[in-house]
């Protein structure tokens, strides 16, 4: 059970959280929304989804109580949990028609218009953002989508990771290899705090990443031991979730299955799988036989 998070925080002296007003089974308690900075002018990290007006009134009510406005809006990645509510912020709240958007540039395809007349500033890995009493560095960390970026607060050796890592739970991804990546170079950062997308603040970094490679290198074993002991038989990604995914609940199986086809997809370029696909049109996979 997610824990309960205030609608509105102040987490350190330059970090205020605000949660999106947008709880579900994949934002938990809500998008982590933070205004970084000390002074009259601040950085908006994140936002919410559309038409999620507790959100907009949290937010116009802190930049009225610590007499700041928003410098620019920072995004880690596309997903509309996090830059849905910025044509609005724009709208509303902001005193600027050419407000700073910035977000690295989608590979796979092209980033969806914001509307508005509202454009995206696309960035690239290691830009630097400063404003009173705080400097952002942005690290690309793909993996979970691929434009995804965690920021590396200076003042605080503190790392926001967006979806890359939550505070609760674990996190889904597009690519399984490039994501691994990710979490190996956040490690070598050695964060002394973490902000995360989704759920509390993780107040204990390095044990919270190896944890997450530990259970990704865990689900690929049992992935390799359900087929060890179905020798010869294909098996389709939900096949696999229902064996091994025991204590997650049902309505979570559709994401599982995502993760677990991006195992087996790794394990493909490895040589130790191979695939198959029935005349339904599913995919199927089974151990790779020795000669």
């Amino acid at each position: 059970m997610a824990s309960i998070l205030p609608r509105v925080e102040q987490l350190s002296s330059r970090v205020v959280r605000l949660l999106g007003c947008n709880p579900g089974p994949m934002t938990l308690q809500g998008t982590n929304s933070y205004l970084i900075g000390t002074g009259e002018r601040r950085i908006l990290l994140d936002t919410s989804n559309p038409n999620h007006p507790e959100y907009l009134q949290n937010l116009k009510t802190v930049l009225r109580d610590q007499k700041t406005g928003i410098q620019e809006i920072l995004l880690t990645h596309w997903h509309l949990d996090h830059v849905g509510a910025v044509p609005e912020i724009c709208q509303d709240l902001t005193d600027s028609s050419d407000m700073p958007i910035s977000k690295y540039q989608r590979i796979s395809t092209e980033d969806a218009p914001l509307g508005d007349g509202l454009k995206y500033s696309f960035i690239e890995d290691g830009k630097v953002f400063k404003t009173e009493g705080g400097t952002l560095r942005a690290v690309y960390t793909p993996g979970h989508t691929d434009d995804h970026l965690s920021f590396y607060l200076e003042e605080e050796n503190a790392l926001f990771s967006g979806d890359c890592i939550l505070g609760q739970g674990t996190a889904v991804f597009e690519d399984f290899y490039t994501y691994m990546k990710s979490l190996e170079l956040m490690l070598k950062m050695k964060p002394t705090i973490i902000y995360p997308g989704h759920g509390p603040v993780i107040t204990n970094p390095v044990e919270k990443i190896n944890e997450y490679i530990a259970h990704r290198m865990l689900r690929e074993q049992q992935i390799l031991e359900v087929f060890e002991k179905h020798k010869g038989v294909f098996m389709s990604c939900m096949d696999l979730v229902k064996i091994i995914y025991t204590e997650t609940p049902e309505h979570l199986h559709h994401k599982a299955a995502d993760n677990v086809c991006h195992h087996l997809e790794k394990l493909l370029k490895e040589n130790r799988v191979e695939h198959g696909v029935e005349e339904e049109g599913r995919n199927m996979w089974r151990l790779k036989c020795s000669l």
